[in-house]
């Protein structure tokens, strides 16, 4: 396949398998248990060479991919742009542009997701919008716009002021979260659910009734966080500023509200760090000690894989990849 991009872990039926992305573009199914890989489509999403990097935030392109691994998006995170491919015809489906404005500080907000047994694809149109499409017709399906202001230097009702980052779906598919941040800066995950998005109410993902704040940090987003079940979150980093911040990680239940209205806090303990993973039991950090395994019921550390930091995580097969220049790593559990 030459010098790999990203991977994005699909269901080829029974046997869990992965897509890749080449450093040309092109996008690879790929076993690799057996180290058979087929190119199924490709990439021309532009590289935005004039991009200027936040806080270090290197442009890069990032894959995503449908859990059946019939559709993928091509995105540029810390950019603007990117595309929706089907896989079986290999047509771009969706033109892809967050039109800018702040984002060189997140990556490109998009998740695929399930609704009425179609695949569909959240993305950023503007800094505090996110729409939903359909992802084999590229039709929108949130289609809104703000009711005029009786005071013109009003903001308009359902005004939102959040700058969306990555989105991460719930393992039944219900709900979104969404590692975003508000000015002046304060990162504020936030979570709403799927359904009555798009279903009854377009303006759930702004002010929804589901919708409520994880937690609040000064200057600190874009870091861990995953899924540990389908109502329990893990957010890397222990307190409420970037200059204070401890190593380790807050549980957090969104299906319920605690201190201030935000999502009610389980547990905090110190140790994970990097990014986090989750087999809907357990959570897994990602550190220059290499892979860890923690308990987050009882915050203990359960056991560390040395010499290996993975990037991505496949949780049907238990595999855990590292990316690291172009070359891939293999760790099953």
């Amino acid at each position: 396949m030459g010098a790999v991009a990203d991977l994005a872990p699909v269901r080829d039926g029974e046997r869990p398998a992965w897509l890749a992305l080449g450093e040309d573009g092109t996008i690879s199914r790929w076993d690799v248990t057996t180290g058979d890989h087929e190119a199924v489509g490709t990439t021309t999403v532009p590289a935005e060479p004039d991009h200027e990097p936040y806080d270090g935030r290197l442009l890069r392109r990032r894959l995503h991919a449908s859990h059946d691994g019939m559709f993928a998006a091509v995105v540029n995170d810390y950019g603007r742009l990117g595309d929706v491919i089907d896989l079986r015809t290999g047509e771009v489906t969706l033109a892809l542009d967050n039109q800018g404005y702040e984002e060189e500080t997140v990556p490109f907000s998009l998740a695929f997701g399930q609704s009425l047994g179609r695949c569909v694809v959240i993305h950023r149109t503007d800094w505090n919008r996110l729409d939903v499409s359909d992802a084999e017709s590229g039709v929108l399906l949130t289609e809104r716009s703000f009711p005029a202001s009786a005071d013109g230097d009003a903001l308009p009702e359902h005004h939102l002021n959040y700058f969306h980052g990555a989105l991460y779906v719930s393992p039944d598919g219900k709900r979104i979260l969404d590692d975003g941040w508000v000015w002046h800066p304060i990162g504020v995950p936030s979570v709403w659910d799927l359904a009555p998005w798009i279903g009854s109410n377009v303006w759930e993902s702004e002010d929804g009734p589901s919708r409520v704040d994880v937690c609040g940090r000064a200057d600190y987003w874009d870091h861990g966080m995953t899924w540990i079940d389908s109502v329990r979150v893990a957010v890397e980093g222990i307190g409420d500023t970037r200059s204070v911040m401890q190593q380790g990680a807050r549980i957090f239940d969104v299906s319920r509200t605690g201190e201030h209205g935000m999502a009610a806090e389980l547990l905090a303990f110190e140790g994970p760090t990097g990014p986090f993973f989750s087999d809907g039991t357990h959570l897994f950090s990602c550190g220059d000690a290499g892979l860890s395994k923690w308990d987050p019921v009882e915050g203990k550390l359960l056991g560390v894989v040395p010499g290996i930091s993975p990037t991505h995580h496949h949780p049907g097969a238990r595999q855990f990849l590292q990316l690291a220049d172009g070359v891939v790593r293999l760790w099953t559990a």
